[in-house]
């Protein structure tokens, strides 16, 4: 398995606890976990690859991604009661599998041979996205809106990063590890110390 590859599998799996973890402060059973758990997983990598026009979406091509996130789910429908805050839980698996997905995605557009921007979107996209829709199924406000939040900011940051390491030519493992740490530190600052960017407040319009 390629690197990109091993770093699609790690972020579904990730990406799947995270989903698990909001199936269970929705109370769903288990057929509704797997669910959940299985579209953040592969949510962000099936746009990616539709923007992209990969000859097959990842997950068609391997299932081994899905019964990944199944695995996942099911791990969580069993365990989710031992975190005393599962929100916490969530957000910081979120982190990680943010981390991951992000060279993922960035990887992929860059062994296509994408130009800069694309590949900035697809980091963004692979990391973000799968976190939307499992936000949005489970009724919440999705992590990506939430004011202040250095989520988009972090992946965008990771992706830029990684296009960065490509520039001053290093090789393809700096390359990933450059956008996963980059989009890890943000990630992280913003849920450790309250890092957040400033937000738009409105003012009584002028007589």
């Amino acid at each position: 398995m390629s690197a990109t590859g091993l770093l699609d599998l790690a972020a579904v799996f990730v990406f799947a606890l995270s989903g698990g973890l909001a199936a269970s402060r929705a109370q769903l059973d288990i057929v509704g976990f797997i669910f959940v758990a299985a579209l953040t997983a592969v949510g962000g990598g099936t746009v990616r690859d539709v923007l992209l026009d990969r000859d097959q979406v990842f997950w068609v091509a391997e299932p081994r991604y899905v019964l990944a996130a199944s695995v996942a789910a099911v791990l969580v429908f069993f365990t989710a009661h031992i975190f005393e805050s599962r929100y916490r839980a969530l957000l910081w698996l979120d982190a990680a599998a943010l981390a991951v997905a992000v060279p993922a995605g960035v990887g992929v557009a860059l062994s296509m041979e994408q130009p800069a921007v694309i590949v900035l979107i697809m980091g963004v996209s692979t990391g973000c996205f799968g976190g939307l829709m499992r936000d949005v199924v489970c009724n919440e406000v999705p992590l990506v809106l939430k004011q202040g939040e250095l989520y988009v900011t972090a992946a965008f940051a990771g992706a830029a990063a990684g296009l960065c390491a490509v520039w001053i030519g290093a090789g393809n493992t700096t390359v990933l590890l450059s956008a996963g740490i980059a989009t890890l530190a943000l990630r992280a600052g913003s849920l450790a110390f309250g890092w957040q960017l400033p937000v738009y407040k409105s003012r009584p319009p002028r007589v």
